[in-house]
């Protein structure tokens, strides 16, 4: 998605367009405006109005703006005004998303969106400054430090969020729920993330956590298929708070489990837009029984992976509602230092049916939380019996404190972190049923 070198195809093109329509408009910016019907008259008549106003700024504001920083507002109003996610990049927030590129970067640790006009966090990366602090999907940002993020650019906001590792910074956030907003104080750090990584529940089901889509998830997961299938009977793919990626990563990450069929297309304005992503048989490396765990913070690419196997019927979706963002951008230089962000097509699931501003809706919708347990303490067992048979662990030398051994472990998801996660167990319980189905 923010594939960069994606973009560079083409951007002559477009240069010598814009080279040519500013040449022709400055020859005819004397000249009244015709009444012609054709495109091409309309369009000129359409950029003198623009240089018109532009010169009319330039000479009256009361701010004495120069001519490029009025063209730079003027980008940023133009992309801005298109969609949530088309922006004009200056040098410094496209040095930052060239950094973001590279895997590590200071700040946070938040993705964020544009809903309803507010700036929302997608989702926090696990293990991170904001996701430490309490930070949680769906809070809106009221305030960045002092500054109202009212009206402001989602790259304007990732900016001020952005900074020197070890400094700090204030959000005031809107919480659903909340009485009144919350302030949170948090130390910036160098976001590092650890986009893939597996454990084993109950011994024979495989949890597999996809943090992110970057440029190794799905050779990440592949491994860790491979290495643990033989002992495992079930898989859990969670992709909870997961704002997306890469694209290329979805597909082949939904291919880990499919043979055949269209994973996910892409349609915009232009036909050379129009992308179909299918499977490949070779690429498939198990049949295991699949639950796929969603939430509101699950968005773009953990959206292709999701609602394709949903529609596939390669598993079960289990959770929440996902965020609803399935639109594509692309980045396209127009000079060594700047760049715009824009919108050029939509995702679609292999049904035909979009993402955007719907979501995937899971197959058993789950809400977050614990799992409530209502222990009868007056309950009798067979060990409470006076003279009851001992078992093979006592014969051989006293009860072993399995929770104890559990804790220190961290390859295992033990049963008490199951009661703290109830999205997580109800996904255990489907595993199970699904496996027994399947008669393993």
């Amino acid at each position: 998605m923010k594939n960069i070198k994606m973009m560079v195809v083409g951007f002559a093109s477009a240069v010598a367009v814009t080279v040519a329509l500013s040449t022709t408009l400055l020859a005819k910016s004397d000249v009244p405006a015709v009444s012609e019907t054709s495109v091409e008259a309309s369009r000129l008549q359409s950029l003198a109005k623009f240089t018109k106003v532009l010169g009319i700024v330039e000479q009256y504001n009361v701010d004495g703006l120069t001519i490029d920083q009025l063209i730079d507002k003027a980008l940023q109003g133009l992309l801005s005004n298109l969609d949530a996610h088309s922006t004009y990049m200056d040098k410094q927030s496209y040095d930052s998303l060239k950094s973001q590129t590279d895997g590590e970067f200071g700040g946070l640790g938040i993705t964020v969106g544009m809903r309803d006009n507010a700036l929302t966090v997608i989702a926090p990366i696990e293990g991170t400054p904001a996701d430490k602090a309490g930070i949680k999907a769906g809070d809106i940002i009221l305030k960045i430090n002092d500054k109202s993020t009212l009206s402001m650019t989602i790259d304007d906001a990732v900016g001020l969020m952005r900074g020197t590792p070890k400094t700090p910074i204030d959000l005031t956030i809107v919480r659903k729920g909340a009485a009144e907003p919350l302030k949170f104080h948090i130390i910036r750090d160098i976001i590092t993330v650890e986009s893939v990584y597996t454990r084993k529940i109950g011994g024979n089901i495989l949890y597999i956590r996809v943090t992110s889509f970057d440029k190794k998830v799905a050779v990440d997961v592949r491994t860790a298929i491979k290495k643990h299938a033989a002992k495992s009977n079930g898989i859990i793919l969670d992709l909870r708070n997961n704002p997306g990626g890469l694209l290329d990563q979805a597909v082949e990450l939904t291919n880990l489990f499919v043979s055949e069929g269209v994973i996910v297309s892409q349609k915009g304005r232009n036909k050379a837009d129009d992308i179909s992503y299918s499977a490949t048989k070779s690429a498939k490396i198990t049949d295991l029984p699949l639950v796929v765990l969603v939430n509101e913070g699950s968005a773009s690419a953990s959206e292709i992976v999701s609602g394709a196997l949903q529609d596939l019927k390669r598993g079960v979706v289990v959770g929440e509602k996902t965020f609803g963002k399935g639109s594509v951008q692309v980045v396209m230089p127009i000079t060594e230092t700047e760049a715009i962000k824009l919108t050029i097509a939509r995702y679609y699931l292999p049904s035909g049916r979009t993402i955007q501003a719907v979501g995937v809706v899971p197959d058993i919708v789950v809400a977050s939380g614990e799992v409530k347990n209502h222990d009868n303490q007056f309950n009798l067992k067979e060990s409470d019996l006076k003279k009851h048979l001992e078992s093979e662990l006592q014969k051989d030398g006293g009860m072993l404190d399995v929770t104890e051994v559990n804790a220190t472990n961290k390859t295992i998801i033990t049963p008490e972190q199951l009661d703290k996660d109830i999205q997580l167990r109800e996904g255990v319980d489907i595993i199970k049923a699904l496996i027994i189905v399947k008669g393993k």
